[in-house]
């Protein structure tokens, strides 16, 4: 019988090599999962700092039909048309992030009351290594996000 063992080996034998490649592939879809989510977090940062610069410019448009037709009043008075004006130019001057495959204005962007100038931005996350995968399957990382500003005279 023990000749008989020596040539099949232990019936258990390799039963941890397997149980190594599972936890070494679970360990790796766990990193990635971090990495990408990292990233996707940093592209959303870089998006609102561009979205955040873009408002403030924006904000200091001023609709000159309006001022010289009511004044300044509290604040600088300000148009839908002129806000999306002057969020495209400033976006347009600046250079994409690294992060980020393209951006653009978003539906959303304008004034919602004369005075606040609101500009939402779109942008498409890149993730490191799972963003051809994601391409591959049809979809991708979406971002968008929205900041205001105003000025106030006061």
């Amino acid at each position: 019988m023990s000749s008989e063992q020596g040539r099949c080996g232990d019936p258990e034998s390799g039963q941890i090599s397997i149980l190594l490649v599972g936890m070494v592939a679970l360990v790796l879809l766990l990193i990635l999962g971090v990495v990408g989510a990292t990233s996707v977090q940093l592209s959303r940062i870089h998006l609102l700092d561009a979205a955040d610069a873009a408002a403030l410019a924006a904000a200091d448009t001023v609709d000159e039909d309006a001022v010289y037709d009511v004044g300044l009043g509290e604040g600088i008075p300000l148009t839908s048309e002129g806000v999306w004006s002057a969020a495209s130019e400033h976006l347009a001057q600046q250079p994409v992030p690294d992060r980020i495959a393209g951006w653009g204005i978003a539906a959303g962007t304008g004034t919602p009351d004369a005075r606040t100038a609101v500009v939402r931005l779109q942008g498409r996350a890149t993730i490191p290594v799972v963003s051809r995968v994601l391409e591959s399957l049809g979809g991708g990382v979406s971002i968008t996000v929205e900041s205001r500003a105003r000025s106030d005279l006061g």
